[in-house]
């Protein structure tokens, strides 16, 4: 698909591949870089200085603060009962369920292969290890790692690249 006419893009944004990239009807920060094969869905919001990994997929409802990283191939999710049909049969369109919103903090970072279900909260600067499946909110500054996802600690200057 690459770019929609309805995506607002910061200055300096960096896609790779833009035809293999889906970004329809979403906002995304000044100097941020979206790997290939990335969905942005249209009512999700990206901050600045952001590094989105390839294969993610970050659906409506969800926002990511400034220079958060995501890593390859996670998944977000909003909606708490998922169905394609209602107890009659019939197919469900867009207005037949309710996004949850899903808010990612300043600086956090979430490992590869990480799902996210909807209406988590996970603060600023956390830590969320690869493959995890975050079921619950995750405080600001902690490390969470596991199936359900658990807080294990504080991240430590020593993570911190500068």
């Amino acid at each position: 698909m690459a770019v929609a006419a309805d995506v607002v893009l910061g200055a300096g944004v960096v896609i790779h591949h833009r035809e293999l990239v889906n970004l329809y009807g979403c906002t995304i920060g000044a100097a941020t870089r979206i790997g290939t094969f990335v969905e942005i869905q249209a009512g999700a919001s990206i901050g600045a200085r952001c590094k989105i990994q390839s294969h993610s997929f970050i659906c409506a409802g969800v926002a990511i603060g400034d220079e958060v990283f995501i890593g390859h191939g996670v998944m977000f999710t909003n909606d708490r009962r998922p169905m394609a049909t209602d107890r009659h049969g019939r197919l469900l369109e867009d207005g037949d369920w309710a996004c949850v919103r899903t808010r990612v903090g300043a600086g956090a970072s979430i490992g590869s292969n990480a799902t996210i279900l909807p209406g988590i909260a996970i603060g600023a600067r956390a830590l969320i290890g690869a493959g995890s499946v975050v079921t619950r909110d995750i405080p600001a500054g902690t490390t969470a790692w596991g199936v359900p996802a658990r807080v294990t600690g504080t991240r430590t200057a020593l993570e911190d690249p500068s």
